[in-house]
């Protein structure tokens, strides 16, 4: 028989069957609780996932497929040293689209973008894939370039655009800017012809376009550059409409070669209009003329444009003028100052510039304040041999 020593037993918690069941059950109810917060946090941050995700899904189709309709159609220019990051500035700046990040992101992730240079018709606010779908076509696969003049008439245009694009006659452009149904805000409600009005610059035709969308696009763009300049204001500071603005900027266009010589011509015609003088300009002369005929004998012909024989402005632009002569129009120099050559012996209120004539064969005009001091000018232009 063996013998145990009570004194020697070491209770052991695992050797009472009840105390065993009791730690069993409550480290099995501590799990259960540390498990059941783990899956609700790993539920809420799903679903804090999920809405984010669902946020940020929203702005992002919200930028790539902006709310509306897009905007008119403008013409948009890629240089021969653009990059994509370039371009995607510059379309930013331009309202083309709403995010560069964006944009940029949507070309990496659409088989990236190459560049063409030329011109493209984008619209603002456009799905973003229309946008790059456009840009990586080649312009010349859709377009024809046309260039039209500073200072051509609409007819003239006419017979650009027919010449540069043989499917659109020169016909229906002429009529689309002489029926009157395409109107600008500018024209009078008694004028039908957009003289004038149609901005002259290089444009992307495209292959489903006609003549009188062409024509309009025109109207649109002079509209822009008119808000541009301001054109509202300036002419009613100027006390004149905005209609009346771009006749002078078609004359200041026609008789204009150099730059510097822009502001000094409008001032004379409005220096003109305040002495109650005819304007006497030649170009008007010309308008809807024979350009064959002798100076002497379009002098002689009564139209509404002779500035001879009629005081006042013409009835209607005669060309359709740039930016920079609109610029003009609305901003004309100011007249010579007292210590100017012009002004010796004058007065100071009667010292403004009243004539003008070519003074070289580059173009420049010479200016000035008296009949004899014009006569002086045009006998030393017929010295040069630059008056007919």
């Amino acid at each position: 028989m063996t013998y145990i020593d009570d004194r020697e037993w070491h209770h052991d918690p695992w050797d009472d069957p009840d105390d065993t069941d009791g730690v069993a059950v409550e480290s099995t109810r501590t799990q259960r609780i540390h498990v059941k917060w783990i899956v609700w946090g790993m539920a809420y941050l799903a679903l804090a996932g999920l809405v984010v995700a669902g946020l940020v899904g929203l702005w992002y189709t919200g930028q790539v497929n902006p709310k509306g309709d897009p905007g008119d159609p403008i013409t948009f220019t890629v240089n021969a040293d653009d990059t994509v990051k370039t371009v995607t500035e510059r379309l930013h700046a331009e309202h083309l689209i709403t995010s560069v990040g964006v944009f940029q992101w949507y070309i990496d992730h659409h088989g990236g973008l190459k560049l063409t240079p030329g011109y493209f018709e984008l619209r603002p606010a456009d799905h973003m894939g229309n946008i790059m779908r456009t840009l990586s076509t080649p312009p010349s696969e859709t377009f024809s370039k046309v260039t039209f003049p500073e200072g051509y008439t609409y007819e003239k245009m006419a017979l650009r655009l027919q010449d540069k694009v043989p499917r659109l006659q020169g016909v229906d452009f002429n009529i689309a800017a002489s029926d009157g149904v395409i109107r600008s805000k500018y024209l009078p409600q008694s004028v039908n012809g957009l003289e004038g009005l149609l901005f002259p610059d290089t444009y992307q035709v495209s292959n489903g376009e006609s003549a009188a969308q062409v024509v309009a696009r025109m109207v649109k763009l002079m509209e822009r550059v008119g808000d541009q300049e301001n054109i509202d204001q300036g002419a009613a500071a100027l006390g004149l409409t905005p209609y009346q603005i771009f006749v002078v900027a078609s004359i200041v266009e026609r008789e204009a070669k150099i730059p510097e010589d822009r502001p000094k011509i409008a001032r004379v015609i409005y220096n003109r209009l305040a002495a109650g003088m005819p304007l006497q300009v030649d170009a008007t002369l010309y308008y809807r003329q024979d350009g064959t005929l002798a100076f002497s004998d379009l002098k002689a012909i009564d139209t509404p444009y002779n500035t001879y024989l009629h005081l006042g402005l013409p009835p209607t632009p005669i060309a359709n003028p740039g930016r920079a002569s609109i610029h003009a129009a609305l901003n004309p120099a100011a007249n010579p100052s007292l210590g100017d050559p012009l002004c010796v012996g004058l007065p100071a209120t009667q010292c403004h510039y009243l004539f003008y004539v070519l003074a070289d064969e580059d173009g420049h005009h010479v200016f000035a304040a008296t009949v004899q001091q014009h006569e002086a000018n045009v006998q030393a232009a017929r010295d040069k041999g630059l008056l007919g």
